[in-house]
């Protein structure tokens, strides 16, 4: 941000370039801090710029669990993540060694990366004792560890606060905290009767990204769980908070994003982005999903994806996928693949409607016209899948398809149109 302010830096222009807008448009954006650029020097990925006027970016979560500790795979995940067209990876590895299967992904990665240290750092104490058992120096010494190893950016839940953790006790939720960083510090605020050490000790935080710079992700720790709770005043009370914390951030030139729902009715997406954008000055806004609906466990990515894209057209500036596994099990490969598809899709959806990326839909159409199956294939999101579909009953030779045949609709009018167009020409 610092930078920004001073003037036009050479990663300014490569976003500039990247994203085909002006220089001074991406300039005055990280300066203000709508735009963010996640980019810890120690790991120097790929840069991506997340916010106002800029394409819609995809996250994919990866990670071991308890249960399935599988680095190799959890590498493979990632190739396909980035194959697919992700734009950043989160690591919320919470079995094994942590920190070495920190440090390799982070090694391979070559895109932006992210993390939520408190797990790691909520784990070990339960391991000792219990959750509530972690101190403020647990907590902020997980930060460092994770911003030395060259994390660019980290959900940190700041907006929880023994205010806002009333409101669960007075509110009418069914799924009181799903987050699980937020059930974390809810508890140890409840059993500690303190307050949040990250809400209490935000200025040493920003000291800490500041110095390791690194982007904050204020996490959404009441994001609702269901659609029931979906803008509650849980919800909201926690992004107020976080809205103040996003102009602190901005005071000391520190990047940061806000996270948000979540389950959410289709119907309150929009109302939500523009309250986020609204509370928070305009900062980038990176939501999980939203799902839309609480009752297809095996299809979450699809339900993820229709809130993704409204979600899109309204302001969010950053998806995070969800996959067929979503909260049933550890996501396997072909999970990932389909996850992250599900939400580049929708994340091309709101850039279409932002006026961005029309010209690859023209460039299918184009080639569906002219029947060209090659060009076809390359402008899709999934070149194999389409393949695979498209050799299903009929041959190479075939400039149709195995469902319309000899009545091919473009086929029929392309033949007659151009021959009444040659007609045309004849009588000139």
């Amino acid at each position: 941000m610092e930078e920004a302010r001073r003037g036009v830096t050479p990663l300014i222009k490569k976003i500039a370039e990247k994203e085909k807008v002006s220089e001074e448009f991406v300039r005055n954006g990280i300066a203000s801090g709508r735009i963010c650029v996640p980019c810890n020097p120690r790991h120097d990925p790929e840069p991506a710029a997340i916010g106002e006027g800029m394409s819609i970016k995809v996250n994919v979560n990866l990670g071991t669990s308890r249960d399935i500790v599988d680095l190799d795979s959890e590498l493979r995940k990632m190739d396909i993540a980035i194959k697919y067209g992700a734009d950043a990876v989160m690591d919320l590895s919470t079995g094994g060694d942590i920190d070495a299967i920190r440090a390799r992904l982070l090694k391979e990665c070559p895109v932006m990366m992210g993390s939520v240290p408190i797990y790691q750092t909520g784990l070990t104490a339960a391991r000792k004792d219990a959750v509530v058992e972690m101190t403020e120096d647990d907590i902020f010494n997980g930060i460092e560890k994770h911003a030395k190893d060259g994390m660019d950016f980290m959900t940190v839940h700041c907006g929880i606060t023994k205010e806002t953790v009333g409101w669960l006790k007075s509110g009418n939720r069914l799924m009181d905290v799903v987050s699980r960083g937020g059930s974390f510090l809810t508890a140890w605020i409840l059993h500690n009767e303190e307050e949040n050490p990250l809400y209490k000790n935000f200025d040493y935080l920003l000291e800490l990204a500041k110095k390791y710079e690194f982007t904050l992700s204020l996490g959404d720790g009441f994001r609702p769980g269901c659609i029931n709770d979906a803008t509650d005043r849980a919800q909201i009370s926690e992004l107020m908070t976080l809205g103040h914390l996003v102009e602190r951030a901005r005071a000391a030139g520190v990047q940061s994003m806000v996270e948000g729902p979540g389950h959410v009715p289709l119907d309150q997406v929009a109302t939500n982005m523009k309250v986020e954008k609204s509370l928070c000055q305009g900062a980038p806004f990176y939501v999980l999903g939203p799902l839309v609906t609480d009752i297809a466990p095996g299809y979450d990515h699809i339900v993820g994806a229709i809130g993704g894209a409204v979600a899109a057209q309204n302001g969010a500036d950053f998806l995070c996928y969800l996959t067929p596994a979503e909260h049933l099990s550890l996501p396997d490969e072909d999970d990932v693949r389909e996850g992250v598809i599900a939400s580049k899709i929708a994340a091309h959806v709101g850039d279409l409607c932002r006026g961005k990326g029309k010209e690859r839909d023209d460039a299918m159409a184009r080639a569906r016209k002219k029947l060209d199956w090659d060009a076809m294939f390359d402008v899709c999101i999934d070149p194999e899948k389409a393949k695979r579909y498209r050799a299903r009953g009929c041959t190479e030779k075939q400039d149709g398809c195995s469902m319309c045949g000899d009545v091919c609709a473009v086929k029929i009018v392309n033949k007659y149109l151009i021959k009444d167009i040659e007609n045309d020409h004849n009588e000139c």
